[in-house]
């Protein structure tokens, strides 16, 4: 059957506007901005420790957020600063005496770096962050706290991974 002008008219102007809906990118654009800007601003809520495959961190219930500070790691093998190894953990219970004299050398030579950074009209408190290894002897992290208050450490803090209140 033949359609009228009329008719071809009518669906030819249907057709045209009967072009695929488009997504609306504006509100898109919108939400994608918003969440960045959410994940940005909580992103930073505290400092992440360097940490090493080989340092398994005990557990705890401590609330404070950890602060910038010299990184002491202790694993069963070996004592390192900053990530680098300083002596073997064999060496460091062998000594004789509380500390350890080529770790304290090192942790002198981070202290005078740290304090030509900071400005002379202000107290220094210097800190220091021990991340050691769960199996460690309580007797190595002893001689290595002493070390590091005798190198001139004001406040020698212990790095534990977070365990939920629930778990108490």
């Amino acid at each position: 059957m033949k359609m009228s002008r009329r008719a071809l008219r009518m669906e030819k102007h249907h057709k045209r506007k009967r072009s695929a809906l488009g997504i609306n990118l504006v509100s898109l654009m919108d939400i994608f901005t918003i969440l960045v800007f959410f994940l940005l601003v909580n992103s930073s809520d505290g400092e992440v420790l360097p940490t090493h495959k080989s340092v398994v961190l005990p557990e705890s219930v401590s609330e404070e957020q950890p602060r910038v500070t010299v990184v002491i790691m202790i694993n069963p093998d070996n004592v390192l600063l900053h990530g680098k190894v300083i002596a073997p953990v064999e060496a460091v219970m062998n000594t004789r005496g509380p500390t350890y004299a080529p770790l304290k050398t090192a942790l002198s030579s981070e202290l005078t770096v740290a304090l030509q950074k900071k400005r002379s009209d202000e107290p220094v408190k210097v800190e220091a962050t021990i991340m050691g290894d769960k199996t460690i002897p309580f007797s190595l992290l002893k001689k290595v706290m002493a070390t590091c208050v005798e190198a001139g450490y004001h406040r020698v803090s212990l790095a534990v991974m977070q365990k939920p209140l629930e778990e108490v």
